[in-house]
């Protein structure tokens, strides 16, 4: 599905970079101003030079950030559009066979709710993942060249990520299996009394059916409320290990400050490339969920496209050379 949007989605990618050049540029820029700040020689037109350079870095990494959303967001609703007309185009080649053993609700809410889900993963999460990747990147590099004693203690209390998001993975992704499931159930009900709604009046179901629905509603609330409890848990666990890097920066950084190691203007880039670095760790955890949801919706997607039709036509058909009645 992306083969046909090759070039937008390159094109997006290369300004997911530009962006970051941009973002980064603005405390090295902050740090050369307050360093010139300290200098006997320094001049108003100096100190203007930088804010100048600052403004136009800053509106010149938004017209990247608007282009870079324009792009990879709008391929994204064309890679779902593609995803909802191969779909529909292969449950008209189905027998009937399938539509009997297959509920309706369960058609519909892959048509609605996985395809959303897919094209979250094909279009948010893929700019979000290189965002994140290239801004880490980037950001850390600055780090490591202003302090590289100071970048390792900001570092240490990210270590424990990795395993930590792994974990999270599996738990949204088998959670949010459940939920997708039971939206079928609750379309599916759906669908049956409205087709059914004389027999349901004829034999006196009303409250029993809404009983029913009830039911399934609470417990499809219920699943929601479990994967809510687990973003909701992922969430602060990014921010804690953040402010503790966040912490270790004002401390030794200041006492690198003091011991004539670095300059005040790195002490306050630094600061600001370690607030940068807490977004992508933020960002992280939304990606997987979006990855995650997108995975679990794709193989729903799949198992349909994976079915055959019990006829099937035939690959080299033999054209009708002279047709009569």
């Amino acid at each position: 599905y992306f083969r046909p949007y090759r070039t937008g989605a390159v094109a997006g990618l290369a300004l997911v970079v530009v962006t970051n050049l941009f973002a980064v540029a603005g405390p090295y820029l902050i740090k050369l101003s307050i360093d010139g700040l300290g200098d006997p020689d320094v001049t108003m037109g100096r100190i203007s030079t930088y804010a100048l350079l600052l403004v136009v870095a800053a509106f010149l990494g938004g017209a990247a950030k608007y282009g870079m959303r324009e792009l990879l967001n709008g391929l994204s609703r064309r890679i779902e559009c593609d995803l909802r007309n191969d779909y529909f185009a292969h449950l008209l080649r189905l027998d009937a066979g399938f539509y009997g053993r297959t509920r309706t609700g369960d058609l519909m809410a892959r048509a609605t709710n996985d395809t959303q889900a897919v094209r979250m993963a094909t279009g948010p999460a893929i700019m979000y993942a290189v965002n994140t990747f290239v801004s880490f990147l980037l950001t850390l590099g600055l780090m490591v060249w202003i302090s590289p004693r100071l970048t390792v203690y900001a570092l240490a209390p990210m270590v424990v990520l990795p395993p930590v998001v792994f974990m999270f993975a599996r738990v949204i992704h088998r959670r949010f299996e459940k939920i997708q499931e039971q939206f079928s159930t609750l379309s599916t009900m759906v669908q049956e009394n409205l087709t059914g709604m004389r027999i349901v009046r004829a034999y006196v179901q009303e409250d029993s059916q809404a009983h029913q629905f009830d039911k399934f509603n609470r417990e499809y609330m219920d699943r929601n409320m479990d994967l809510v409890k687990v973003a909701g848990l992922f969430h602060p666990i990014l921010a804690l290990f953040s402010g503790a890097a966040m912490v270790i920066v004002l401390w030794v950084g200041g006492l690198e400050v003091i011991a004539g190691r670095i300059t005040t203007g790195d002490y306050v880039a630094f600061g600001i490339y370690v607030a940068y670095l807490i977004w992508p760790l933020i960002a992280l955890g939304w990606v997987v969920n979006l990855f995650q949801r997108g995975s679990a919706s794709m193989g729903r997607l799949n198992k349909i496209f994976e079915t055959e039709p019990a006829v099937r036509p035939p690959e080299n058909p033999v054209p009708l050379a002279e047709p009569r009645g």
